[in-house]
């Protein structure tokens, strides 16, 4: 990727739900994007950056389920290989907000994993809520998107995330996955359930950065506390959706298995 493998990724999230009610929400936002094998270097060479460390900008495994005593690319690795893919030694990156001062907040982590000859072997949705529970969507690329630059799949809801959405509901994706030559990268989610379309999301990521002290300088100060706002902003957008009388969903317990993985084609 133009010679550095870390990033940071400026731009926006929307939210447009449609039914029962409208409401449409959109903040700026920044995330970061590394090769999950480039971590322990990015601690040693930078000063504002700590892995598994208090700074002003850090991650720690532990927040993406790696359990002790195991890397997080170690703990996605195993993930994938239960699934029966491999990527023999390709990167995986991870599209994530940091902690700012300790603390961090994200509904969305995205895990983009290749393997060594740089084709997609596989996507992995890391979703939060506000309950404190995780849950993953590990898709499968088919050999037929293996280079695209554009990826398409689906898959049933299977965790709960917001009070205000019912369980039985079909998420269709839409990646602009991060690719060498091109600095955008794009996501969008359409969710529906039997009736039509419930929700419009889309995160995009027009520009990105090489990660290093001056850019982590620079989006602190134009982002300060970004977590506090986005979990701020969560429970904002709940209250507005209250006082508009969007009905309520009770919490229907934890999702079976921790991990859900989709196929998206059969071995003849």
């Amino acid at each position: 990727m133009s010679g550095a493998s870390a990033f940071l990724c400026a731009g926006s999230v929307t939210h447009q739900r449609l039914r029962p009610l409208r409401h449409r929400l959109r903040y700026r936002m920044f995330c970061m994007l590394v090769e999950l094998d480039e971590l322990p270097r990015l601690d040693a060479r930078l000063r504002l950056f700590s892995l598994n460390r208090f700074n002003l900008f850090s991650l720690h495994e532990r927040d993406h389920g790696a359990p002790p005593g195991q890397s997080l690319r170690d703990h996605i690795d195993a993930q994938l290989a239960a699934a029966g893919i491999r990527t023999g030694g390709g990167t995986i990156q991870l599209l994530a907000m940091p902690r700012i001062l300790g603390y961090a907040f994200n509904p969305l982590s995205v895990y983009f994993c290749r393997d060594a000859a740089g084709a997609w072997v596989a996507l992995i949705y890391e979703v939060r809520n506000t309950f404190g529970e995780r849950h993953r969507y590990l898709v499968e690329v088919p050999p037929g998107q293996a280079h695209a630059r554009e990826l398409r799949h689906t898959c049933d809801k299977q965790f709960h995330v917001s009070p205000f959405m019912g369980m039985h509901m079909r998420y269709a994706f839409t990646l602009a996955p991060p690719q060498p030559v091109r600095e955008g990268l794009r996501i969008g989610i359409d969710v529906a359930d039997a009736q039509g379309p419930v929700l419009v999301a889309r995160l995009d990521m027009p520009t990105r950065q090489v990660l290093d002290d001056r850019s982590l300088l620079r989006s602190f100060l134009s982002h300060p506390l970004l977590g506090l706002k986005v979990i701020a902003g969560i429970h904002w957008e709940a209250l507005r959706l209250l006082v508009k009388g969007a009905p309520l969903r009770r919490h229907p317990g934890p999702a079976e298995q921790p991990v859900t993985i989709v196929r998206t084609h059969h071995a003849p």
